[in-house]
């Protein structure tokens, strides 16, 4: 490991790049601090704390939504409008098109989700801001003006564009996905908080529980590394072609299905579809109809409820998988792009033979991938049953972001050291 940091600190380019990439989060981390005037943050916090609800929203934007910073949406907005502009591209042609044409093609898709993000931004704001206005908790003067309403709903969509452009910038010096490395320093900055309420909480008595939970964080751990980097390997053979005085294929090599093919988008869709409802009721707790009020506080009770919570997410995760995996991966276009390429797979037919072994091959190891993620999902409320405690809980989702953008950090830095020990040969 050392010989590998040695290597790294010798190596300019890269380390100006990593050097970069620090400073980058360094500001993010300094803007997640620069509270929004107009808001109580103690009386935010409390709100946040009491609320499992808005608490999973703040986890993912690093404590920087308790702040009601400027940067208090995090990327949210931008990541929607990308899993809407990949469920547009199935259903409208033109932008299909768009995604076969490459490097350009994307370039364009590009652009148009940076416009989505706009329009986005201004409406979660604005939604978000309302929400604390009627909690009723005084985090938001219920008499707000108009321009102080528009000025707080126009700095926090601003900053979203921000962290957007810095996730770009980094993303550009090829160290990793630039958005997932945000997402991975909100959560990793929520850590220390975290481990200090575990200690001031500490009782001599909880050991057994300590140690349990030792157990599960490296299991936990172990197995967020193992689905992560699994995956089945099936081999593809490339014929041999003459050009002209030259022969070109015959070479061997494998056609990676990894077990979680969809990441952790289908955690991302579930979590919108659980917090919607309650979302919506906290509009309507304080109406003037009765009727209306009380079906708002049954929604929130109901998804307040651990049991039911807990089956919803896990059932929502585990659908999701197997739409979204259908959404990013088609064995068609594999299919024909191997019969183009003159590749085959040993003992079947190339063309429409070849989609449906794919599809049977996937079919095999999209349940596990499923079921992982929907388990990894529902951790948490499992140990906190299983302990019998709020302390010393396990963020399932939150470690599988931080796992799996740790692997994909370390996996683009040794391209990088590969790449460049080629270059010197």
């Amino acid at each position: 490991m050392l010989k590998t940091l040695k290597q790294i600190w010798k190596t300019k380019e890269l380390r100006n790049s990593i050097g970069f990439v620090l400073l980058m989060l360094v500001i993010f981390r300094l803007a997640a601090h620069v509270p929004i005037p107009g808001v109580d943050t103690e009386a935010l916090r409390e709100f946040f704390s009491s609320n499992q609800i808005f608490g999973l929203i703040n986890v993912f934007s690093g404590g920087a939504m308790e702040s009601f910073s400027v940067v208090a949406l995090g990327v949210g907005p931008y990541i929607t409008a990308s899993i809407i502009f990949q469920l547009l591209a199935m259903i409208i042609p033109r932008l299909e098109e768009m995604q076969k044409e490459g490097q350009s093609g994307q370039e364009r898709i590009n652009q148009y989700t940076r416009l989505a993000t706009v329009p986005l931004a201004i409406l979660q704001s604005y939604a978000m801001i309302s929400i604390l206005r009627q909690s009723g908790q005084g985090i938001v003067a219920a008499d707000v003006s108009l321009f102080q309403l528009a000025m707080m709903t126009i700095t926090m969509s601003t900053g979203t564009m921000f962290l957007m452009w810095i996730g770009e910038l980094i993303s550009e010096r090829k160290i990793g996905n630039g958005i997932s490395i945000l997402i991975f320093a909100g959560i990793i900055a929520g850590m220390p908080k975290m481990v200090q309420q575990a200690l001031v909480n500490f009782d001599q008595s909880q050991v057994i529980v300590w140690l349990a939970y030792v157990v599960i964080a490296i299991v936990t751990i172990a197995g967020v590394v193992f689905i992560t980097e699994g995956q089945r390997n099936i081999p593809v053979v490339y014929a041999k072609r003459m050009r002209g005085s030259r022969m070109y294929g015959g070479s061997e090599t494998f056609l990676p299905l990894r077990v979680n093919m969809a990441g952790v988008i289908p955690i991302i869709f579930a979590i919108s579809i659980v917090l919607l409802p309650p979302m919506i009721a906290q509009f309507f707790i304080r109406a003037k109809t009765e009727w209306v009020a009380s079906a708002a506080r049954w929604t929130i009770e109901t998804f307040q409820d651990q049991l039911i919570y807990g089956v919803a997410y896990f059932l929502l995760v585990f659908g999701f998988t197997y739409f979204y995996t259908a959404v990013v991966f088609h064995p068609d276009r594999v299919a024909e792009n191997l019969q183009k390429q003159g590749g085959y797979i040993p003992g079947v037919r190339p063309g429409r033979p070849t989609a449906e072994f794919i599809t049977r091959t996937l079919n095999r190891i999209i349940p596990a991938g499923a079921i992982f993620l929907s388990t990894i999902a529902v951790l948490p409320l499992v140990m906190q049953q299983a302990l019998g405690t709020q302390a010393l809980v396990i963020g399932g989702t939150s470690l599988l972001i931080v796992v799996s953008v740790a692997i994909e950090i370390v996996n683009q830095v040794q391209s990088q050291m590969t790449m460049r020990e080629y270059e010197s040969l």
